[in-house]
């Protein structure tokens, strides 16, 4: 009797334990449809340690190393991170010390899902694209020197001061102890970010911290951030967007308000020019082979912003006339032509800087390397001010140039219309098969 009575006590000792692992340790969840586990919730697989901060550290200075030489450096943050990451219920827990934790893989556009969950005093981050970083606060802790904490986790708080995007939209922390998901956006440097499912970033440039002038990388690594208190990670979960879906994604969360279309998708009402050398194809505007000649608005503007999506054959080759006067050569007649190209095409190869897809043709240089395959489509967004002129290609600010202080032109072609403060906007026309769509316009009004 005493036998059955003690065995039915160890049954349920048993049970309770099995209860209490239960408890500690459910089923990890499943990477949403078309999304992929970054931590397999067993070991740091797939992570590697970098200690960001530290001298040499910092992105530029670890691509000049060599690859035996930044192998080595990792492999020293790799078993530093070790002694302060570990595995517990299929968490990922870091003590508040060592090394921060890196992906192996650099992501170039794509969608987060992570949760996390952290302590009083709370002080960490996610890293995008090697950049810092998404906030994540103690939110009730006092805040003497007004970092903002009171503001709640989730803003890019080393964006510059009063920069969009810094602070959160709103406070969606939630209480200490508990789970907080995050879900992440990133499209070139465009980031939006909800936090428990509150929109906490909506299509912010996430700033190059290390280089200020430059945009994001085209890819970079997410990296976990460790600063004194303990954090706990889990459902680390990313989906790598097509081109197509990032411009679905940018179209998405963009402001639209003050925009309008200035092509109706079936013809060229509205417009004038070389009309004979386009055809509407598919709701786009494109250039037939052989010909070309600038097609341009019937309306002038002076100050604006006009977004549009342009797809390119390989090697093609076509342009944005920004304030053109009607006639002439957009490249020097007109404020500027913003080149429109395949410069992943062998035969540009050795072209001059300002020849460069979206360069102010002959005057300014961009930031290459942001154009996606060709046979897709790109998304470039431009405003015009002055005699300033910034371009955005699918996310990433690729120039930034004041037309007034340049004073040394490609060939030592003159640009006599660079002056113009109002014109037409229209496309300059190569003889190449460019396409063009969604093209629509912003008038920025005179203070």
């Amino acid at each position: 009797m005493i036998r059955a009575i003690r065995s039915i006590v160890a049954l349920a000792a048993c049970a309770a334990c099995l209860r209490a692992q239960d408890v500690a340790a459910p089923k990890p969840a499943q990477p949403p449809e078309g999304f992929k586990a970054l931590f397999n919730n067993k070991d740091l697989t797939g992570w590697h340690g970098w200690a960001i901060h530290s001298k040499g550290a910092n992105p530029a200075d670890m691509a000049k190393l060599s690859a035996e030489d930044r192998k080595a450096k990792i492999e020293e943050w790799t078993d530093d991170a070790k002694k302060h990451w570990s595995v517990e219920n299929n968490e990922l827990v870091n003590d508040g010390h060592g090394a921060y934790l890196a992906t192996d893989k650099e992501l170039g556009d794509y969608e987060l899902f992570i949760d996390y969950k952290t302590v009083p005093k709370a002080d960490s981050g996610i890293y995008l694209k090697n950049t810092p970083q998404v906030q994540i606060w103690d939110s009730s802790e006092a805040d003497p020197q007004g970092l903002g904490k009171a503001l709640g986790s989730g803003g890019l708080w080393n964006n510059s001061k009063g920069a969009a995007g810094k602070d959160p939209l709103v406070k969606a922390d939630k209480p200490l102890g508990e789970w907080n998901t995050f879900r992440i956006v990133q499209v070139g440097a465009r980031t939006t970010i909800h936090l428990n499912g509150k929109l906490v970033v909506k299509n912010a440039i996430l700033e190059n911290f290390w280089d200020r002038k430059s945009p994001l990388p085209r890819a970079g690594k997410v990296l976990l951030q460790t600063h004194g208190g303990e954090i706990r990670w889990r459902n680390i979960f990313v989906k790598e967007l097509t081109p197509a879906e990032a411009l679905k994604a940018l179209s998405s969360s963009a402001d639209e308000a003050g925009f309008t279309p200035i092509f109706n998708g079936k013809d060229f009402k509205g417009w004038k020019g070389a009309v004979d050398n386009y055809e509407v194809v598919d709701g786009a505007i494109r250039c037939k082979a052989g010909k070309g000649g600038a097609l341009h608005t019937e309306k002038e503007f002076s100050d604006f912003v006009v977004r549009v999506e342009y797809k390119l054959p390989p090697g093609g080759n076509n342009g944005l006339a920004i304030r053109y006067p009607g006639k002439g050569d957009p490249a020097y007649s007109g404020m500027c032509e913003l080149q429109i190209l395949d410069d992943t095409a062998e035969k540009y190869s050795k072209l001059d800087p300002r020849q460069y897809n979206l360069s102010s043709y002959g005057m300014v240089a961009v930031k290459r390397g942001y154009l996606f395959p060709v046979g897709e489509w790109n998304m470039a967004e431009v405003t015009v001010k002055g005699s300033t002129i910034v371009a955005e290609l699918n996310g990433s600010r690729v120039l930034d140039a004041d037309l007034s202080t340049v004073k040394e032109y490609m060939a030592n072609s003159p640009h006599p219309g660079k002056e113009f403060t109002k014109g037409f906007f229209g496309f300059a026309g190569h003889g190449d098969a460019v396409s063009f769509r969604n093209v629509r316009i912003k008038e920025i009004a005179a203070k």
